[in-house]
């Protein structure tokens, strides 16, 4: 019988995070060698002891901010982060500048803008704030990315119709804007 590959760092995490102890305590044994070597490496010249005292600093960190880990996020940027801030807090304890360069972390770190997953459901209820028609036109233009044409093609109406009846739609949508933050 062959052994069965560990689970993915995240999928114990994910686990962990929504209540499943077992998850967390094979979590936290498979990354605490990944914590040591990093602590080793960031903190050269601390010593052992002082690197494990990191190490455990590390582990009490991931136990309190584990749940700000984005899990559609990769793993290993987030904890080399709350690694290297432990590092750099046990420098400066003992009085020592220390300077941490990006690069070593600028692919990890690189990821594409993602739009956030709130912004359509904000914008769908204020767009519902319209007449039916407006909500239409702004709906396929604004959040469906539908050309003028398109929209006028669909309604009925010409190009500089549409254009118009958007135009008064976003000034509407403005004023109910500002009337919710007075």
């Amino acid at each position: 019988m062959g052994r069965h590959a560990d689970p993915p760092l995240e999928d114990l995490l994910r686990a962990a995070n929504r209540g499943d102890a077992r998850a967390y305590g094979a979590f936290l044994t498979a990354v605490t060698p990944i914590i040591r070597a990093v602590a080793r490496a960031r903190g050269g010249g601390l010593g052992p002891e002082t690197c494990e005292d990191v190490v455990q600093e590390t582990l009490l960190a991931i136990h309190d901010k584990r749940r700000t880990w984005r899990e559609d996020a990769p793993l290993r940027p987030w904890l080399f982060a709350i690694v290297r801030h432990k590092v750099v807090d046990t420098f400066r304890a003992r009085g020592a500048r220390v300077h941490v360069d990006i690069d070593d972390f600028a692919g990890a770190l690189a990821a594409e803008p993602e739009p956030d997953p709130t912004e359509r459901a904000d914008a769908e209820r204020m767009i519902a704030r319209l007449d039916p028609r407006s909500a239409r036109i702004v709906r396929a233009i604004g959040l469906d990315g539908a050309s003028v044409p398109e929209v006028g093609a669909s309604l009925g109406m010409s190009e500089g119709a549409v254009r118009v009846a958007l135009h008064r739609a976003l000034r509407r949508l403005a004023s109910l804007r500002r009337e919710m933050v007075e």
